[in-house]
């Protein structure tokens, strides 16, 4: 946490130098965003079309995994660097071809008749993308002076969510036989695979190439490095075996009895068991893959994470970073399913309102949020942001109680763009438009400086390590409460489970009241 002098000092930066380092960084920010939708809501929307059950896309949210554990591999990408292009460059370019072409591989696969196997091929996805992530995190951090850091999370938010614009918003129109292009998903999922190739284009002709001496991370052996990953991998696979075959069998013979005793039905009883038995399985495989780390002397990994906690309040800060989200993920875990389901609304007006129009909106609060971190400094920013996605549950609350109309609705004309259109004039409910654009406005602010606190906090030495770790513990919400999620909504009904997601965002607020200290110490200078 202690950072390398910037690459170039920002106050001599030459202007086009410095909007050039933006424009990249926004455009690192979509070839993020693009695949994360594609395992996310849009395969959300998918599966439901598909008539899968909601607590089985709830599980399916457990593909999005190696977004928490990407700080396993991401010092390997720290430790080693593909030839020809350079730092973080090469690996750029090989995980976007490798994302075209898993994303080929997925529509090709029909999830209603190989559910399993395209199951495997999301995971997959999610674990390139990880790694995509990882790299342009590090690219990003190892790029930008610290003083254009707020501005670019907030260019970065934007470009991530442009993406998901594409790949969420316009896709469920697309797919709206009735009232879009009445696309298949395999079609669009092979447009998303074109796009990832031309980002892989764009990553090797204009991206500006890292200076040498604004890295530096460990030189342990290639060997040991190497055999420090696998002893890893192994051990997180020990894990896994030891969950399926040890841990959920006794999870449903302590569990099978009491919940027999219960109203819920059978189906849901499974599903509560092998949360249960999910949650255990991570408790067992993270120290056991700390230890093989240890006894393998992994260096690059175990050097980043001692850099990192050999700092006062480091773990304090971890913990907050899994918690400042959590609400606002919660929230939105099942969201499509909701809008789809639970509400009644059609693909297309989900699409124009919480995929476009939300989108945009969450785009313009990204860079509402960069401006005012210039006024604001990063804690108040992150306790002012972190108390808006906080009530902007509420509107959920309010939408599921009092169901659709509340507000009357828009006639949204037809029109035909091209590349999207709407066959007729599609009503969007009043309701729905303003409980989205309260979430997105105030998402886009909490993301902004979010990110600039994450960057705050690494090390150039071991900036795709620690920024991988840091990122990780932040998607622990995303990824986790996609099982209990799907679980609750059916357990206790929607308006209930947005009261939930409501309450989850309060540790965060209690937190940043506690540490307010050394993250004010952030806006100046390192942490120590």
């Amino acid at each position: 946490m202690t950072p390398v002098p910037p690459i170039a000092a920002a106050p001599t930066a030459p202007l086009l130098a410095r909007l050039g380092r933006l424009l990249v960084v926004a455009l690192l920010g979509f070839a993020s965003g693009l695949p994360l939708a594609l395992t996310g809501q849009a395969m959300q929307a998918w599966l439901t079309t598909e008539g899968v059950d909601l607590a089985t896309i709830g599980f399916l949210g457990l593909v999005g995994l190696p977004y928490t554990f990407k700080f396993l591999w991401a010092p390997l990408m720290d430790r080693f660097e593909l030839p020809l292009l350079g730092r973080r460059r090469g690996w750029l370019v090989l995980t976007q071809l490798l994302l075209a072409a898993l994303l080929l591989a997925l529509a090709a696969t029909p999830p209603g008749a190989a559910l399993r196997v395209f199951a495997l091929l999301a995971l997959l996805l999610a674990f390139v993308s990880a790694s995509q992530d990882v790299v342009i995190d590090a690219y990003r951090t190892d790029l930008l002076p610290a003083p254009e850091r707020g501005l670019g999370a907030s260019l970065n938010v934007a470009g991530y969510r442009m993406a998901m614009i594409v790949s969420g918003g316009l896709a469920l129109i697309w797919t709206d036989a009735a009232q879009g292009g009445g696309w298949s998903w395999p079609q669009v999922y092979r447009l998303m695979a074109a796009l990832m190739v031309a980002a892989a284009l764009l990553s090797a002709l204009l991206l500006p190439r890292l200076p040498e001496a604004a890295v530096g991370t460990s030189r342990a052996p290639v060997r040991r490095e190497l055999l420090g990953f696998l002893a890893v991998v192994a051990a997180v696979a020990l894990g896994a075996v030891l969950t399926d075959r040890l841990i959920g069998p006794l999870a449903r013979a302590l569990l099978t009895p009491w919940l027999a005793g219960t109203r819920l039905p059978a189906p849901l009883q499974g599903r509560w068991i092998d949360l249960v038995a999910l949650l255990a399985g991570v408790a067992l495989t993270l120290p056991l893959a700390a230890w093989a780390a240890r006894r393998a002397r992994f260096e690059t990994l175990l050097a980043g994470l001692r850099d990192y906690f050999s700092h006062p309040g480091a773990a304090a800060i971890l913990l907050l970073i899994v918690l400042y989200k959590l609400g606002d993920a919660f929230a939105g875990a099942l969201l499509t399913p909701f809008l789809l389901t639970g509400m009644g609304y059609g693909l297309a007006e989900v699409g124009v309102v919480n995929k476009v129009i939300g989108l945009w909106l969450t785009i313009a609060g990204a860079l509402m949020g960069g401006a005012a971190m210039l006024r604001l400094g990063l804690w108040r920013a992150l306790l002012l942001f972190g108390l808006l996605q906080m009530l902007s549950n509420l509107g959920f609350w309010w939408l599921a109680q009092g169901g659709r109309g509340q507000l009357g609705a828009t006639l949204l004309p037809a029109f035909d763009w091209g590349f999207i259109k709407l066959a007729a004039p599609t009503p969007v409910d009043g309701g729905l438009l303003l409980v989205v654009a309260l979430e997105n406005l105030s998402g886009g602010m909490g993301t902004a400086a979010f990110l600039a606190f994450l960057m705050s906090l690494c090390s150039q030495r071991f900036t795709a390590t620690q920024f991988a770790l840091l990122s990780a513990f932040a998607s622990i919400g995303r990824v986790w409460v996609g099982p209990l999620a799907g679980v609750l909504a059916e357990t206790i009904g929607w308006p209930s489970f947005f009261i939930v997601s409501t309450l989850m965002a309060l540790p965060a607020l209690l937190m940043l009241g506690w540490l307010r200290v050394p993250l004010r110490a952030l806006e100046s200078g390192p942490l120590r």
